[in-house]
């Protein structure tokens, strides 16, 4: 998902403790996403209720982000509202990606390739509406705010950075900064050990801090110039241009000047293009939210997870006490939240 630039940004490893009392903006999409790949059992099955509902997010979201609240982390998610038309052809691909990799995950398991199947379950990965309502539904209990972006979360969420409403935005991908946001923490929810594909071997995952600005100055190009890099590389609303990687995107762009006569010298063409910009520069977004945490329901969250999901009891009060010890169990940290 995304686009692929990583490597030619100014990345910096930061600790948790270092974004206490500042509001991230939670890319909710991606995050779901990334519980939904990771919280799975070793033959990729996600976690499931009784009913065979999925779960895997709803314990991602409970204890990875009332680890996160104990920190001083202030999250505030955001929800995707109507993708634009030139996105559909990236959703139907994804669609046939997911198809594919779930028949795979099958054919892995049968066979008994663990890892394997644990591979072909993380990229079958699908955020339903199901899951995204009872999702809402969970953060609203927790006391956590959140908004309905009128079309992408990372554009509603680059604005609410540059208008001072948050500190960061917290997501995977790097869409964000092509949207304008001053910052980006990675791996805010997938922090701690993680085994590399294919391989034997754990590394540490830890936050990593990008700064627009900075990046910006070290590649000595403008956020136009970086968009048109990420779309001869490829972005969700286009496909790259064949043969072009990061560091001959970034060279052909800084050469030319600008995408366009890029294309008119390598005779290339993207789809409506300068829609495809101007969407990235000036996206729609709202102003219509009210970020508030709030002290969490108690009973609403067990009867949610417990009686509805079948969670323990013990563990989600366990969760819950931590919570509520940073949303409103005291007066020091009244101060700091409210």
């Amino acid at each position: 998902m995304g686009t692929d630039i990583g490597d030619l940004l100014q990345k910096h490893t930061v600790e948790i403790a270092e974004l206490s009392n500042k509001v991230v903006a939670i890319d909710a999409y991606n995050t779901l996403y990334q519980f939904l790949s990771i919280i799975r059992q070793r033959d990729g099955t996600p976690l499931k209720d009784s009913s065979g509902q999925v779960t895997s997010h709803l314990s991602g979201i409970l204890y990875r982000f009332t680890n996160l609240i104990e920190s001083g982390v202030k999250p505030v998610f955001v929800f995707d509202g109507k993708p634009p038309e030139f996105k559909s052809g990236t959703l139907e691909k994804r669609h046939e990606v997911r198809e594919n990799a779930s028949a795979k995950w099958e054919d892995a398991k049968v066979q008994g390739l663990e890892e394997e199947a644990y591979k072909y379950a993380q990229a079958s990965s699908k955020v339903t509406k199901e899951i995204i309502e009872d999702s809402i539904r969970l953060i609203e209990l927790m006391g956590i705010p959140y908004v309905r972006a009128p079309s992408e979360g990372e554009a509603q969420a680059a604005y609410m950075v540059r208008k001072g409403d948050a500190d960061f935005i917290g997501s995977q991908d790097y869409d964000s900064l092509l949207f304008g946001a001053p910052s980006v923490i990675r791996n805010l929810t997938i922090t701690g050990k993680r085994k590399l594909p294919r391989k034997n071997i754990y590394v540490d995952v830890k936050p990593e801090m990008i700064s627009l600005e900075e990046s910006l100055e070290e590649l000595g190009v403008t956020r136009s110039q970086l968009i048109d890099i990420a779309m001869c590389i490829g972005t969700d609303y286009n496909p790259g241009l064949e043969n072009i990687g990061p560091k001959r995107a970034l060279k052909l762009v800084k050469e030319h000047g600008n995408i366009e006569t890029v294309l008119s010298e390598t005779d290339k063409e993207i789809e409506e293009l300068d829609a495809k910009k101007e969407f990235f520069l000036n996206p729609p977004v709202t102003d219509d939210y009210d970020l508030k945490w709030i002290k969490p329901d108690r009973a609403g969250v067990v009867a949610f997870l417990c009686k509805g999901h079948d969670f323990s009891e013990d563990r989600v009060n366990k969760a819950l006490d931590r919570l509520e010890a940073n949303m409103g169990g005291g007066q020091s940290t009244l101060d700091q939240w409210f």
